[in-house]
């Protein structure tokens, strides 16, 4: 059964109530699928190919380009496909390990240096864009102060993918 609404939740609680194996991370999940509106996300839109960027990799659940305002000679974007609102609402580890697999792949594939890269999430309240993503940096050791600090390892506002995944249960 495929729920367009949040009518057609409110519907089927309603109707039948012996619904009790229901949880809570998928509630949450459906609703936040119902809420986006994909046209309105700048990262979904160049997933589904309505905005115009440079794609270096796209399988059914991710997406890779460039950072529109890149911090080092390669800067990556690595998105999913399904729209979860950033590194605290990430709830399975195994999309965090590929993410960063992508990151590593892709900056060798680029010509970066992955002895001299950074890798991060923005943190929330600290995120610019409401969409999942890893940055994937190099080389690192070039970028300017400002840069540094807008990417600071395991600052308030920029979190490593380990400390994403060991916040994991999965």
């Amino acid at each position: 059964m495929v729920l367009r609404d949040f009518k057609s939740l409110r519907n089927i609680l309603k109707t039948n109530r012996k619904i009790a194996v229901i949880n809570t991370s998928s509630i949450i999940k459906i609703a936040t699928e119902m809420a986006v509106d994909r046209d309105k996300c700048m990262f979904c839109r160049i997933y589904d190919g309505k905005e115009r960027n440079d794609i270096y990799f796209q399988d059914e659940d991710f997406v890779v380009f460039e950072d529109h305002k890149p911090a080092a000679k390669h800067h990556l974007l690595i998105v999913t496909k399904e729209h979860i609102p950033n590194a605290k609402a990430l709830t399975k580890k195994n999309i965090a390990q590929r993410l960063m697999e992508l990151g590593r792949q892709m900056l060798l594939e680029r010509g970066g240096d992955i002895t001299d890269a950074r890798y991060g999430y923005h943190w929330p309240p600290f995120n610019s864009i409401n969409h999942l993503h890893l940055h994937a940096i190099s080389p690192a050791s070039t970028m300017t102060f400002l840069n540094k600090s807008i990417f600071k390892e395991n600052s308030w506002w920029f979190v490593s993918p380990e400390y994403v995944v060991d916040r994991l249960s999965e």
